[in-house]
Parts: C-alpha cells; structure tokens; sequence
C-alpha cells in the first residue's frame, strides 16, 4: 500500500519546524491487493489531510462514501471530493472564514502545497462566484497538477514540505509552513483563528518568513507585531484598512427597492482584502453578481 521512496527533508531543521514526520513516510496509495486493513488506513488519511488533522467525532464520518470506498465503487480521488464537498467540511472551513482563507486551506488540503501568488487566490474567487462551491472544489481535484502527483489512488500529501524532486518553488516551502503548524496541529486549533495568513505575502510578492511551530520565544506563540502594525486586536480583529490591500469590486444585476423591480446599473466599490467575503455575501442576499474584483 505504501508507494514510492521515502522523501527527503527539504532542510536539516526538519525536527524543529515540525515537518520532520513528512520526510520519514512515503505517500500513501490504495493499490489494488490492499487489504481490508489498508483500506481503512487510506480513509483515515484522507481524513487527517482534507480536514486538517481533526478530531473527528464517529458520528461525523462520511458513511456512504467510506462504504463505497471499501467496495472499490469509487476511487481515493472521488472519497477526497466527497469529503471537500461535504457539509462537514463546509462547517470547518468555509461558512466562518474569510474566502482568502478557505482558499489557502482549499490548496493545503488538496493540492498539499499553499497559493503561490495573488493571481491563484484571485481566480478562485472568480471561479466560486460565477460557479459555486463544488465547481470551484472540482477545479482542484480535476486538474492537472491533482493528477500528475496523486492520481487516482494517492492520498494528498504536504508536497512542498519535502524535496520530491518534481518542479518544485523554493516559495512554497515558506508559504506552506505558514499553514502548517506541526504534526500534531489542527487547523481549526490555530491562534489565529479564520484569518487569512499569507495575505501580505501574496500582495507583496514576497517569500513568507519562517516561524518554527513550537511554544518557545521563537515558535509560533510569540509573533511580535511589526513596528507600528497593530492589524490583529487581541480579540484577532482587524484594523480599518486590514492589510492595506485594496480591490476594485464591481457589482452588477441588484435589484433596487420596491415595486417594479428595477435593475441597477454596475455599481463600484473600493474595499479591503478582509471584506471580501462579507462583502459578497451581501450582494448575494440582495440577488446581485459579481462582475469583476480587481487588485488595486
């Protein structure tokens, strides 16, 4: 069940980042002479990496798709959409977060590696704007990158973590450990709460900065702000202008009030980054769309 070589420690801090664990194991494949017990493991896994290593309740488990998934009617590949799909991912990672963040856990979670630029964040709100959650969850899993490193058969892995030796980006290495934070670290346990975390990174163009994930002076305890930065209160709200970044949103096709429904011409907005989503959601409600959202 276990296939390919083990992978190598991208860095000889392996052990004190945290991702030591990663280069000691091998992917996980469900092959077709795997038994019963290895089955089983594979479903675990796809659990540990879709939902960012929970704690996951009995009575949370996808019954009908592991049941599938145990009689060889579906492959690891659709278990993990089905997973991604599932309200009980919805619950942890979409409905309380801002979208940048479900985005970059989207990315952790299926393709194993963090966004590497604004452009990816900014397709993927276009795509969920104009085609809703599950296409934008598909476009992950069918694309061409989900297939040339897990293919049907692989449970997604942290790929950037390790050298695989495959194409990878000396950002991603930065940009991933910002997301994860150890082995033995939920997603839905960070400090920082539903907040994006490479939002200024991603504007900037910039290489993250590395924060071992350990509780001393410099783990991920002790993050002192930047001088005259105040973006986080201590109750992890953000300041008026969130990162500083701006977008351009323009909206179109929302009703006005009344009797007759008269249809508005596109209407414009400059908002923060963190607004984003709240931002959306109330065009939604108010029967509007989207029509463009444009870094400034």
């Amino acid at each position: 069940m276990i296939g390919g070589d083990l992978q190598v420690a991208i860095t000889t801090a392996a052990s004190r980042l945290g991702t030591s664990a990663l280069s000691e194991t091998a992917p996980l494949e469900l092959r077709p002479n795997a038994t019963q017990g290895d089955v089983e493991a594979v479903i675990l896994a796809v659990y540990q990496q879709v939902l960012g290593n929970p704690h996951l309740l009995k009575s949370e488990r996808l019954v009908i798709a592991e049941s599938l998934l145990r009689d060889r009617k579906i492959t690891v590949q659709e278990f993990v959409r089905q997973v991604a799909k599932s309200d009980l991912y919805k619950q942890k990672f979409f409905h309380n977060s801002f979208q940048s963040r479900t985005i970059e856990l989207n990315f952790k979670h299926l393709l194993g590696r963090a966004p590497y630029d604004q452009a990816e964040i900014t397709e993927h709100m276009n795509l969920y704007q104009d085609k809703g959650y599950e296409a934008d969850i598909d476009s992950y899993i069918n694309s061409a990158e989900y297939q040339a490193f897990f293919g049907e058969n692989i449970v997604p892995y942290y790929r950037d973590l390790v050298t695989t030796g495959v194409g990878q980006r000396s950002v991603g290495f930065t940009r991933l450990l910002q997301l994860y934070r150890g082995a033995a670290s939920s997603d839905l346990a960070q400090f920082t709460g539903t907040a994006p975390r490479l939002v200024k990174d991603l504007a900037r163009n910039s290489a993250s900065t590395i924060v071992p994930p350990s509780g001393g002076a410099g783990g991920f305890a002790f993050l002192p702000a930047a001088k005259g930065d105040a973006s986080m209160s201590a109750f992890g709200g953000s300041k008026a202008f969130g990162s500083g970044r701006l977008f351009r949103v323009e909206v179109a096709a929302i009703s006005g009030p009344g009797y007759p429904k008269v249809r508005r011409v596109n209407k414009a907005v400059i908002i923060p980054y963190e607004e984003l989503t709240p931002h959306m959601q109330r065009v939604q409600r108010q029967g509007g769309r989207i029509a463009s959202i444009t870094p400034l």
